[in-house]
């Protein structure tokens, strides 16, 4: 999902990690090894469903899991493409 702050300028999305070391470019890496464009920050991470979820606020070492729910900001719009690219797991995934 994809959320227009202020006014357009900049954008909020969420999307969900899927996959695994293998199949991600998020699932299994720290925050800090991944390769976001420039002026994107993770605001957030939900972990879990329910009850039992939790809102991570992201270090360097955070690992991201499968299925955490990421919450991204966005400073340009043209980025939106990009960023919604590291959420797509390979093709091998479905296999």
């Amino acid at each position: 999902a994809v959320h227009s702050l202020r006014r357009g300028a900049a954008e909020a999305l969420e999307g969900i990690a899927r996959g695994d070391v293998k199949t991600s470019k998020l699932v299994g890496r720290k925050v800090e090894e991944l390769k976001l464009p420039k002026g994107v920050r993770i605001g957030a991470i939900v972990r879990g469903e329910g009850n039992k979820s939790e809102v991570l606020m992201p270090h360097h070492d955070t690992v991201i899991e499968a299925d955490d729910h990421i919450i991204m900001f966005i400073p340009n719009k043209r980025l939106v493409r990009e960023v919604e690219k590291l959420f797509q797991v390979s093709a091998t995934f479905f296999g």
